[in-house]
């Protein structure tokens, strides 16, 4: 964690950063400083996505939800940088749930937005993502059934949380699943590639769907970047997490 940033991935796996920073004590503090990371900008307007997603709750959503997870971890990693300067290991322990609720926004999040196109764009076409769609026969058969185990997988999720499409990497073997994550817990781990996800917080959807969560996800599809989701297939986990670097 030294130096001027510190890996989002890092953030994760609290508790070893901690310990190596005390094992390189004493150590010379006076060049190190929390990163700060800002709000991306959407790859189209407001109302881009509409009639599928409101401008209004795009607005909030990006404006206003997204802009508090980073604001909260901006703050965050600044006084836990002043922790590790001064040895205050308790204080370090006591910041990493809200490091990792807030880190874990801003990841959830810069996907997101990456992974929708409005409607009307070829990149909202399955056919921009040849190689995905082929392997996601070859899983679940077809699409159909394909997405009706997502959309089974987000309406089971109890509370607020995401589901997501991911490659999962053992080591030449590839395989594609469906997984939820609680509230704003990323999809960070070994071998773990996320080719798109869905909020199903309530903030995502309620403005516009009120209750109706079934109908937020069975339109979603309709805005869904399929050509993003085939570039995040074929890549590897930093390759999908780019957004992350260029968010500092």
């Amino acid at each position: 964690m030294w130096g001027t940033s510190i890996s989002l991935f890092l953030l994760f796996s609290p508790l070893q950063v901690i310990a190596s920073e005390q094992a390189q004590q004493p150590f010379d503090f006076g060049e190190m400083s929390a990163p700060n990371y800002s709000l991306p900008p959407l790859p189209y307007a407001y109302d881009a996505l509409e009639p599928y997603i409101s401008a209004q709750i795009m607005e909030l959503h990006h404006g206003k939800h997204h802009q508090t997870y980073i604001t909260n971890l901006n703050a965050a990693l600044k006084t836990q940088t002043e922790a590790v300067h001064t040895s205050d290991i308790t204080t370090q322990v006591s910041l990493q749930q809200g490091i990792r609720f807030n880190a874990g926004g801003h990841i959830n999040h810069s996907l997101f937005w990456q992974n929708l196109s409005p409607a009307s764009s070829p990149d909202a076409k399955t056919s921009a993502a040849p190689k995905l769609v082929q392997q996601i026969k070859a899983t679940w058969g077809d699409e159909d059934k394909f997405r009706e185990a997502f959309k089974a997988s987000l309406l089971g999720i109890q509370g607020s949380g995401w589901g997501w499409l991911i490659r999962v990497q053992v080591g030449q073997e590839s395989r594609l699943a469906i997984v939820t994550t609680k509230d704003q817990d990323p999809v960070v781990g070994k071998g773990e590639v996320p080719i798109f996800g869905v909020d199903m917080w309530e903030h995502a959807y309620y403005l516009q769907y009120l209750n109706g969560k079934a109908a937020y996800v069975e339109n979603i599809w309709n805005v869904i970047n399929w050509k993003t989701a085939e570039e995040r297939f074929v890549g590897t986990q930093a390759d999908a997490f780019k957004i992350l670097k260029a968010s500092m």
